[in-house]
């Protein structure tokens, strides 16, 4: 592995949230994209104006970002790579950096339960519990802990799921239930991966509408069809067994949940 780059010339704005840059400004500045695999899911205006883009990324390879791109599709997360990269240079660790680290991969790796969870993914764990002597335990209530309005939520998707012969299960949150559970259009992503290990599902899809930006948000996993490149013949993308969806068009749900179907039967023969 090997990453680096001349960044003295850029110049530091913090959070982009916060610090409006102007156009004259971007090209002194050093824009670094992890945990993205296209520009068109970079949240952010005049991507092409920056002057040097960094991307880290453990994605399949979609655009090319910058002159400096790393992406290793083998690794667990993104912030595994993080990890790795930082034992390889003189960059900072300190507890709360580990800590935040700690949690992405748990999260990304869902629980080290996914198949590109390596020995190295868990290598570079232990080392990092030992420089930091990290009390990984008590992390985990950041990531598990619910309110009673969540739990309650999680038992409508389970009584409401539709599941096909051929092993697709999906399910569409309207804003209604949203409301009434009390819970953000987040929530439900959040979950998909609860939802794995049921005997009758191969596929599974959570489909919910933002009515502020008119956007359909479909989130997609896969406990054995290739999911990633139908979803990208949809617009979006991602990995073989998680990836998603967004679009502007209703009647493309409906053909994807049928496309979908029909990969669950071939799988199945």
């Amino acid at each position: 592995m090997a990453v680096g780059a001349s960044v003295s010339r850029f110049r530091y704005f913090g959070d982009l949230d916060k610090e409006k840059l102007e156009d004259k400004d971007l090209a002194k500045t050093l824009l670094i994209v992890l945990d993205v695999p296209n520009i068109a899911r970079v949240d952010i205006a005049n991507f092409n104006d920056f002057g040097e883009v960094i991307k880290i990324d453990h994605h399949p390879y979609e655009d090319k970002m910058g002159d400096i791109e790393w992406v290793d599709e083998s690794a667990s997360s993104t912030c595994q790579m993080i990890i790795e990269l930082i034992f390889a240079t003189r960059l900072c660790l300190n507890t709360e950096i580990a800590k935040c680290l700690f949690l992405g991969v748990v999260s990304d790796s869902d629980r080290f339960l996914l198949s590109y969870t390596t020995s190295k993914t868990f290598g570079l764990i232990k080392e990092l519990i030992d420089r930091t002597n990290l009390d990984f335990v008590k992390l985990y209530p950041l990531l598990y802990e619910r309110p009673l309005d969540e739990i309650r939520f999680h038992g409508y998707i389970s009584q409401n799921l539709n599941v096909t012969t051929n092993g697709l299960a999906y399910i569409r949150l309207d804003n209604k239930i949203i409301k009434e559970y009390n819970v953000d259009l987040a929530t439900a992503s959040n979950m998909i991966n609860d939802f794995n290990f049921i005997k009758e599902v191969l596929v599974w899809i959570f489909i919910t509408y933002d009515d502020r930006t008119g956007i359909f948000k479909i989130n997609i996993r896969s406990r054995g069809p290739v999911i990633n490149e139908l979803a990208s013949k949809y617009g979006g993308g991602g990995h073989k067994y998680a990836s998603g969806v967004r679009t502007e068009i209703s009647e493309d749900i409906d053909k994807l949940i049928i496309e979908l179907d029909k990969l669950c039967e071939e799988y199945k023969k």
